[in-house]
């Protein structure tokens, strides 16, 4: 519970603890009333403490939460928009459940485009121009068949479109699409 040493977060380490419908109903429980404790947001959520415990922790790792210790109590809230690494991630959170009924699906579904180190490297890669299925192999050298698998992925997210035979980034009109794409570019 180290609050003080600023995160640098990877994109794909952060897109993994978000992939957790669990993880993001307290992400969400806590956006309404920052300051619970363990005990208190297991108990809402009927969930075991051990595991609210892991998965806010989860959380905190990747710079979404703070963590405060008052007494024998560890209090969590969302991170503040102070913390510029992770402040537009936190936000564009924050609005996608405010604006979303299915904040959660569409969270989980654009948080899994990135879930992966790979994806990131060819969203990257496209992001500068425009590439065909060989361009792509050839700047990232990843095999064929994974290069698919995951420009599949990208596709179904809605991140990536082809075209002739062009891959080329869709811009996002959603803050959350445009966090994440903002984040590939670190």
């Amino acid at each position: 519970m180290n609050t003080t040493t600023p995160l640098q977060p990877t994109l794909w380490r952060t897109c993994r603890v978000l992939a957790n419908r669990t993880r993001l109903e307290m992400f969400r429980l806590l956006l309404r009333d920052p300051g619970q404790t363990v005990s208190e947001v297991a108990r809402q959520l009927r969930k075991p403490l051990s595991l609210t415990s892991e998965y806010l922790r989860a959380l905190e790792s990747r710079g979404l939460l703070t963590a405060r210790r008052v007494g024998r109590w560890v209090q969590y809230r969302p991170s503040p928009p102070t913390n510029p690494n992770v402040s537009g991630m936190v936000a564009a959170l924050r609005a996608t459940f405010q604006r979303e009924s299915s904040a959660i699906d569409i969270i989980f579904r654009l948080a899994t485009a990135f879930t992966h180190p790979r994806r990131v490297e060819m969203f990257r890669v496209i992001q500068t121009r425009p590439h065909t299925l060989e361009q792509l192999q050839a700047s990232t050298r990843i095999p064929g068949w994974a290069l698919l698998r995951h420009l599949k992925k990208l596709q179904a997210r809605g991140f990536v479109t082809e075209r002739g035979g062009l891959y080329t980034v869709i811009k996002r009109a959603d803050a959350l699409g445009q966090e994440l794409a903002r984040l590939t570019a670190r």
